[in-house]
């Protein structure tokens, strides 16, 4: 068993997501008690082309550990052969499979959730991956969706296949690739993926918050809950599921100080990080991340309109300044 389920832990993942878990991200939802860390998804031709750009995305820091390199393709030896690439460059604590993603780019060269429509792929796949990184003796994890679309929903079958190649647990998103993000997530599905194996399995879908979790966890038999777009206007969940469970009480309400002093501390640590550029175009680059973290506030739709414009860190000391003096911080 992977050590993070080890002793009856129920440990909480922050989800991956392009465009939003990177370096820095990934390190303040650690600092705020996220379990177990995933990459950005990366392309698994881009590492056998040793890309310098698709590299970088496998980053992460040793305090984020343990943390997995998540590959996306549709050949099983390449991706086997992408696998022990990054471990010989990373040493991460796991490789995962993204067989999950419903973007049509990725979809349209048999990558993500497109294999759920081919299980004799995603079985070659999976096996390719899991012989590759047992030779390093880094375990493979994977990440599915519960199904195409309603009419072949497979997970169960899925999750069974998956165990039988070796892969040793997967995070089951409960929506269809058709659903894309809408409607609500399928837990009854979820729970059915986990009486059909013996690995773990991680739930995800519609988890908001530390309620949210204990309810799973009592209702399904997961061995983890992973987290995704809450965790992007309100990275405390983790630190707040935890309290919870402990004590089954929510916690105190993050106030509008502690939220825009995280807000510049990311803006300020995206900064000095470079993966964007200079000030301005990392400004430009962590728009859509501000706006996100507004919504957690009063008035954050004006927030939001003053975010679509901003370019420097004093301009966002400037709005914080503004908003912790104005009526909606006191309300």
């Amino acid at each position: 068993m992977l050590p993070w389920f080890q002793n009856d832990a129920f440990p909480l993942y922050l989800a991956p997501m392009a465009g939003v878990t990177d370096l820095i991200f990934r390190r303040i939802c650690k600092e705020l008690g996220a379990d177990v860390m995933v990459t950005e998804f990366v392309s698994a031709e881009g590492i056998i082309r040793q890309d310098d750009r698709t590299r970088r995305y496998t980053d992460f820091d040793d305090a984020q550990r343990p943390v997995g390199v998540q590959l996306f393709g549709g050949d099983g030896l390449r991706m086997g052969e992408a696998a022990s690439k990054v471990i010989d460059w990373k040493q991460p604590d796991f490789i995962d499979i993204n067989f999950g993603c419903p973007v049509k780019k990725v979809v349209s060269k048999n990558g993500g959730s497109s294999l759920l429509k081919n299980c004799a792929l995603l079985q070659e796949v999976a096996l390719g991956i899991a012989q590759a990184t047992a030779r390093d003796n880094v375990p493979t994890t994977a990440k599915i969706r519960i199904g195409w679309d309603t009419t072949t929903i497979n997970a169960p079958q899925v999750c069974k296949i998956l165990e039988d190649q070796g892969i040793q647990a997967i995070a089951v998103h409960g929506r269809t690739r058709s659903q894309g993000y809408s409607g609500e997530a399928d837990w009854d599905v979820i729970a059915q993926c986990a009486e059909a194996v013996k690995i773990p399995i991680i739930g995800n879908g519609d988890i908001t918050t530390g309620q949210d979790v204990l309810k799973r966890k009592n209702e399904t038999n997961v061995s983890g809950i992973m987290i995704g777009r809450a965790a992007m206007q309100n990275p405390w969940i983790f630190q707040q599921a935890k309290h919870f469970l402990e004590t089954g009480h929510h916690p105190p309400t993050i106030t509008p100080e502690n939220r825009f002093a995280l807000i510049s501390r990311h803006l300020k640590m995206a900064t000095e990080w470079g993966r964007y550029g200079d000030e301005r175009h990392t400004c430009m680059a962590m728009r859509s991340r501000l706006m996100a973290y507004s919504r957690g506030l009063i008035g954050g739709k004006h927030l939001r309109q003053k975010f679509t414009h901003l370019s420097s860190i004093t301009e966002l000391e400037d709005i914080a300044a503004e908003y912790l003096a104005s009526e909606f911080a006191t309300t």
